[in-house]
């Protein structure tokens, strides 16, 4: 039996061969034959290609022309790879630019992370003490770009962050000079 969504209903439906449990199709067991394309190579064609070390398809899941959405897939994907809470990218004053995680979370690191970068100029106790706080679960990184600076930056994530915030710089990199 396989459900079907119909007038806003969770209806059960038949197979074609009246089987209930969703056994469809000609083959034993109810598997569908797929049909082969072929063009496509072949098992073999793929297993040689990865041997030879030719790319088999393109590594990036998501692309965009546009460069803060690119910012934004960079900084996700760097979010689940290394387990982050929120990962940032942010101009030398604190704006935001890209984020990824809870916003309340990435404005928040974005505000501190000039601080982070240069802790001396912390002159306010209480501002002090939450950098200090957050120095242990953040890594960040200083950016060099068409002569100004921005920040990427991660917090939470595991002793590792360190290498996927590497990776992820860059990439921001190769998005903000192609920009």
């Amino acid at each position: 039996m396989s459900l079907s969504l119909s007038n806003q209903q969770l209806v059960p439906q038949l197979a074609s061969d009246g089987c209930a449990g969703g056994q469809r199709g000609g083959r034993p067991g109810g598997r569908a034959e797929r049909p082969v394309d072929p063009g496509a190579p072949s098992v073999e064609q793929g297993t040689a290609a990865l041997d030879e070390g030719i790319p088999t398809s393109e590594r990036r899941r998501r692309r965009s022309e546009d460069p803060v959405t690119a910012l934004h897939y960079q900084l996700s994907t760097t979010r689940a790879e290394a387990n982050l809470d929120v990962v940032v990218l942010v101009d030398d004053s604190g704006c935001l630019v890209a984020g990824a995680g809870a916003w309340p979370a990435c404005e928040e690191l974005a505000a501190y992370a000039p601080l982070l970068a240069n802790p001396d100029a912390v002159q306010s106790a209480a501002v002090g003490s939450r950098i200090a706080t957050l120095t242990a679960d953040v890594e960040v990184q200083s950016l060099s770009v068409s002569g100004g600076e921005v920040l990427l930056c991660g917090r939470g994530g595991t002793a590792e962050r360190g290498a996927s915030i590497a990776r992820a710089a860059a990439g921001c990199l190769r998005i903000l000079r192609a920009a």
